[in-house]
C-alpha cells in the first residue's frame, strides 16, 4: 500500500556539535523534488561536494552511520534519517558546513521539532514499497536480525536488548508498529547510549572531547550516572531508532516485521543490502531501479567488451551518471582458472578492478549524450583487494560517480562477496569518441 511522496514547505536551520568529533556545524534543510531522496551537500568544500543517502554510500565507521562518497563524508546520520523514516519525509537537501550532524542531545527530537516546524507536504509521485517477500536473517555472533513478510502496509520493529549475566543493563524487549504518531511518542527522545566501562576508550579514540556526563547517557552499574532515564528501557528504543535511520537507507517504505537482538548499525547495513538484493530478484525493487535493470544483452549495447572479457552478467539498478549495482558470477568455466592457479582457483584480483571499472562505463555511457562514447581508463588510486574470490561466488558490484565533466569522471567503486568487501578502487576515465584512435 503506497503513499505520496513528502518533502518539508520551508526551510529549516539548525546548529550545534558534532557528538562524535564535538565540531561546531550549520544544518540546513530545503525542500526538494519527488525521487531526490536525501542528499547531502557539504556546502564547506564545494558546489560539487554531495552525498545521496543510498545503502552505497556507507563508509564503515565506529558506532555509527556515515556517508561518503569519495574524500567527501558525513558522519553520525542516523538520527537525522531517523526522523525522516518515522515522520514519512522523502525528500529533501541538506546543507552542511562540517564533517558531522548536529549531535543535540544524542536522540532525534531537535530534527523531529525542526521538520515539523518546517511543514511537511505531500508531492504529486508515490512513494516505492519494499515488501518482505521471504524472511532474511543476517547474524554476527550473537548479533542477529530477521526480517519476515507481515500485514500489508505495516512495519512493526522489535529489539531484544541482552548483555547476559551481570551486565550493567538488564535485560530489555521493545516492540511499535511504525507510524508517525508512535515514532514521536515512542522513539524520537531516545538517546544514543555508551556504557561507563566503553568511556575512557572513546575517550583515547578522540570522540565526544566536549562530552560530560550530563551532555551523553552513560549507563554504570547503578544506571544512568547524573542522568535519569526518560523510560525504563530507553537502551532498546533507542536501537530501534537508530535501526529505523539505517532503514531511511532503502528509499522505500518497508513492509513486514523486523526483530533484532544485539544488532548495531553494521548489522542494520547488512540486512539493508540483503533485502534490496531479495526485492532485485523477485522484481519488488524500486520503480526506477526495475526500469533502469540491464540484462547481458543491453549491456553490450553499452560496452565494446565482448567474450572473454564482458566481466557483468546483469545490472540490477542504474542512476544514469551517478550510480550503479551489478552482478558478476564466478564460474570455474571462466578461462584465467586454467592457470590461475591449477588447484586452488582464485579471480585475478586486477580482473575484479576489471569488472568495477566496466559497471563504471556503463554508469557514465548510459546516457544519450555519451552515445559512440568510450570510457578509458586513466589511472586508479586507492586499490585494496581484501578477499579472496573463488569459483561459485558472486561478486556485487558498485560504482558511485564522485566528479562528472563532459570529457572526464571519477568513480569510487566496491565489490562484494555477500556481506564482506572484496575490493575497492577510486577510478577516473576519459570519454573518448569510439572511433577516435588513442
Amino acid at each position: 500500500m503506497s503513499r505520496q511522496q513528502r518533502t518539508i514547505s520551508l526551510e529549516a536551520e539548525i546548529e550545534g556539535k558534532g557528538l562524535f568529533t564535538g565540531q561546531s556545524v550549520h544544518l540546513r534543510l530545503r525542500p526538494a523534488e519527488p525521487d531526490t531522496g536525501l542528499v547531502f551537500r557539504r556546502v564547506d568544500l564545494g558546489e560539487e561536494a554531495t552525498i545521496a543517502a543510498t545503502i552505497e554510500a556507507v563508509a564503515k565507521r565506529f558506532q555509527r552511520t556515515t556517508l561518503a562518497n569519495g574524500e567527501v563524508c558525513v558522519e553520525t546520520a542516523e538520527h537525522l534519517l531517523a526522523a525522516l523514516t518515522g515522520l514519512g519525509i522523502d525528500n529533501l537537501v541538506a546543507e552542511i558546513d562540517g564533517p558531522e550532524l548536529p549531535g543535540g542531545d544524542g536522540s532525534a527530537s531537535d530534527y523531529v521539532r525542526l521538520l515539523r516546524q518546517a511543514g511537511i507536504v505531500e508531492q504529486e509521485k508515490e512513494r516505492p514499497v519494499l515488501a518482505i517477500a521471504e524472511p532474511v536473517t543476517v547474524q554476527d555472533g550473537e548479533a542477529i536480525i530477521t526480517a519476515l513478510p507481515g500485514p500489508e502496509g505495516e512495519l512493526t520493529v522489535t529489539f531484544h536488548l541482552d548483555y547476559g549475566p551481570g551486565g550493567v543493563i538488564p535485560p530489555q524487549i521493545f516492540s511499535t508498529r511504525l507510524t508517525p504518531e508512535a515514532f514521536v511518542e515512542e522513539l524520537a527522545t531516545t538517546r544514543t547510549y555508551i556504557l561507563e566501562s566503553e568511556v575512557e576508550d572513546l575517550r583515547q579514540r578522540g570522540y565526544g572531547p566536549h562530552a560530560t556526563y550530563d551532555d551523553l547517557l552513560v549507563i554504570g552499574p547503578g544506571g544512568p550516572v547524573n542522568n535519569t532515564y526518560r523510560f525504563p528501557d530507553e537502551p532498546a528504543r533507542h536501537k530501534i531508532l537508530d535501526l529505523l535511520g539505517d532503514l531511511f537507507l532503502l528509499n522505500a517504505d518497508l513492509e513486514g516485521r523486523v526483530v533484532a537482538m544485539q544488532s548495531g548499525h553494521a548489522l542494520n547495513h547488512r540486512l539493508i543490502r540483503r533485502l534490496l538484493e531479495q526485492a532485485a530478484q523477485t522484481g519488488e525493487a524500486h520503480p526506477a531501479a526495475r526500469r533502469q535493470a540491464m540484462d547481458v544483452n543491453q549491456i553490450m549495447e553499452v560496452l565494446p567488451h565482448r567474450y572473454p572479457f564482458l566481466l557483468i552478467d546483469r545490472i540490477l539498478s542504474l542512476e544514469d551518471n551517478v550510480r550503479a549495482v551489478g552482478i558478476k558470477n564466478v564460474s570455474i568455466n571462466e578461462h584465467y582458472f586454467q592457470g590461475h592457479y591449477p588447484g586452488t582457483p582464485i579471480m585475478p584480483g586486477v580482473l575484479i578492478v576489471e569488472a568495477m571499472a566496466q559497471l563504471s562505463g556503463v554508469v557514465l555511457l548510459r546516457k544519450l549524450e555519451h552515445t559512440g562514447q568510450v570510457a578509458v581508463l586513466l589511472s586508479m588510486d586507492k586499490v585494496k583487494l581484501r578477499k579472496t574470490v573463488h569459483p561459485g561466488d558472486q561478486l556485487r558490484l558498485e560504482a558511485e560517480v564522485a566528479h562528472a565533466q563532459p570529457r572526464r569522471a571519477q568513480v569510487n567503486t566496491r565489490a562484494w562477496v555477500g556481506d564482506e568487501l572484496a575490493a575497492e578502487a577510486k577510478i577516473r576515465f576519459m570519454l573518448v569518441p569510439a572511433d577516435q584512435e588513442l
